[in-house]
């Protein structure tokens, strides 16, 4: 890790960051601002647990865009992979390329992970609601996947 590392807690102001999207172009947080934000951290592209995540976001997008909200997925994944993960299963969310892995280690979801004894560095599933002033509102990390969209989803609501 490097030490751009900050404390993102509740309350904090989310840190910027500008980067490239599925499709063309790049996302700079604090642009989208005064809308709140979505921003969710996972392991990689089209795998069970990421697939399941992102159908979830994008079948309820229509609700996530009446509450407001834009929904950003964050990976390791380059922009080509998630161009492939997105036209396989029409997803309908941002997904940015944090290739090299800046952007989760200031989120501090750049961890080391035990599977099977075997340690790694990888990305926590994690997801952060920042409000339309770009604090940080809610952080969930270890995320199970089950009912976890329409959770944030209700967070989301009560900013409103």
């Amino acid at each position: 890790m490097n030490d751009t590392r900050i404390d993102v807690a509740e309350g904090a102001i989310a840190p910027d960051f500008t980067l490239p999207r599925d499709g063309v172009g790049e996302i700079t947080l604090s642009g989208l601002r005064p809308r709140p934000v979505v921003l969710y951290f996972y392991p990689r592209d089209d795998t069970p647990g990421c697939t399941t995540q992102a159908i979830g976001f994008t079948c309820l997008g229509a609700e996530f865009e009446a509450a407001g909200g834009v929904v950003l997925g964050v990976s390791k994944d380059s922009v080509a992979q998630h161009d492939k993960f997105r036209d396989k299963h029409s997803l309908g969310v941002a997904l940015l390329s944090d290739a090299g892995s800046d952007v989760c280690e200031r989120y501090g979801t750049w961890v080391e992970k035990n599977m099977y004894g075997k340690k790694s560095m990888g990305i926590e599933r994690s997801t952060f609601l920042i409000d339309g002033s770009g604090t940080i509102a809610r952080i969930w990390r270890k995320v199970k996947v089950e009912g976890h969209v329409e959770e944030v989803l209700e967070a989301l609501r009560a900013l409103g």
